[in-house]
């Protein structure tokens, strides 16, 4: 059961069960009761550190200055994706596990656009990019309409200088659209931003251009795009970007999704339940209580991280405790290995042998959704991040 962690460039990896240790000592580290508050707060730093490897990021970005609301293209995409604990409900939507998006940086140029992609690591293999424009009704003209389509252009600009020349152009996409309507328009233009990734300084933007059928020019814009300076930021043009930073989990195919409630527990026949009387009891007990899954609350608000993270505010990782006694039950879910240990452990058939452990043995992806450094939007999916159930291995 084994994944990597962090950035795809990074060689750190560990298993599932060790993504959730992670997070269980970063709760525990939450609430600290050392009695030295340096040594309490070096353990946290670490703590944090280390859950940021797991997310992918360096440092926490920091949240906005104003006030930001993120694309509703975003936003729809995540609840799509996720539940509303940002759980994985629906594994086919994404090819891979990144999606961002870019705002316009041109600043009043209504047919050029262009999109800065510092923010996109260099591991990412880029995989589709979209061009989001907003396109506006038209506006009342009179006399009747010798057209009743326009053929809209997307050209990549090789020259600044001569961006309308056959020479400082290349076509991305072409299509003929109705001249009636309004809503968003998306174009293709994945083989652009695939040259800007690999090369920074060839990224002069994008140049939009509309015509009449077969080329021919128009008196008058027949179709209009919002800009990014003149409109609300709702309908600003976005720049989508699909990518896989090349990091996979061990985790089960979600088809057979659960409801992520609690597993009932199952006490062994006759087991009786000893009276609290202190620490060692509750040891004790912990030790009689089968294998089972218990729930563990992440709250990204209560570790610092609510300013930058969009959704969920929290997620339940659950984690897995309980003894894996002789002989194990179907209900423990122990695997064919775990039951030969079970025996050889107790006859005693081989010494330093121990028991069963019990672990996560089925585990489930989560979704953000963040502001990065340049306060982009960021949909990320991470493996191995929720304990859907435990057995005995």
């Amino acid at each position: 059961m084994r994944c990597r962690g962090g950035r795809g460039e990074s060689s750190w990896g560990w298993d599932g069960r060790a993504m959730l240790g992670t997070v269980l000592l970063l709760l525990v580290l939450a609430r600290p009761a050392c009695p030295s508050p340096a040594s309490a707060a070096s353990r946290r730093a670490e703590a944090l550190k280390r859950l940021l490897e797991v997310f992918g990021i360096e440092d926490p970005p920091p949240p906005p200055a104003h006030f930001k609301q993120p694309p509703q293209y975003m936003v729809d995409l995540f609840n799509t994706v996720a539940n509303a604990d940002g759980v994985t409900k629906n594994p086919d939507v994404l090819e891979g596990n990144t999606v961002r998006s870019f705002l316009d940086k041109t600043h009043g140029e209504k047919m050029r656009f262009l999109f800065v992609l510092s923010s996109v690591a260099k591991n990412e293999k880029i995989l589709t990019a979209e061009l989001h424009l907003f396109r506006l009704w038209p506006k009342a003209t009179d006399g009747p309409k010798r057209h009743h389509f326009c053929q809209v252009s997307i050209y990549q600009i090789l020259d600044k200088t001569e961006p309308d020349s056959p020479q400082g152009q290349k076509l991305l996409a072409s299509r003929l659209l109705s001249l009636q309507g309004s809503g968003w328009e998306v174009f293709a233009i994945t083989q652009a931003v695939r040259d800007w990734t690999e090369d920074e300084s060839s990224n002069r933007g994008l140049l939009v251009t509309v015509h009449g059928l077969g080329g021919s020019p128009l008196d008058s814009p027949a179709i209009q795009f919002a800009s990014s300076r003149d409109h609300h930021e709702s309908k600003k043009p976005m720049l989508v970007l699909f990518t896989d930073d090349g990091r996979r989990g061990a985790s089960l195919p979600t088809a057979d999704f659960p409801d992520l409630q609690p597993q009932d527990p199952v006490l062994p026949a006759k087991m009786t339940v000893p009276k609290l009387n202190g620490p060692r009891s509750t040891r004790s007990l912990d030790r009689l209580q089968p294998c089972q899954r218990h729930p563990l609350s992440v709250d990204f608000e209560e570790i610092g991280w609510s300013g930058w993270i969009i959704s969920p505010r929290g997620y339940n990782a659950y984690h897995c405790k309980g003894s894996c006694p002789f002989p194990l039950g179907e209900n423990m879910r122990p695997t064919n290995h775990a039951t030969v240990q079970s025996i050889i452990n107790a006859l005693k058939l081989s010494e330093g042998v121990s028991s069963p452990c019990c672990v996560p043995d089925k585990l489930h992806s989560i979704n953000l959704l963040y502001f990065d450094d340049d306060e982009n939007v960021v949909l990320k999916q991470y493996d191995d991040m929720v304990a859907g159930s435990c057995g005995c291995h």
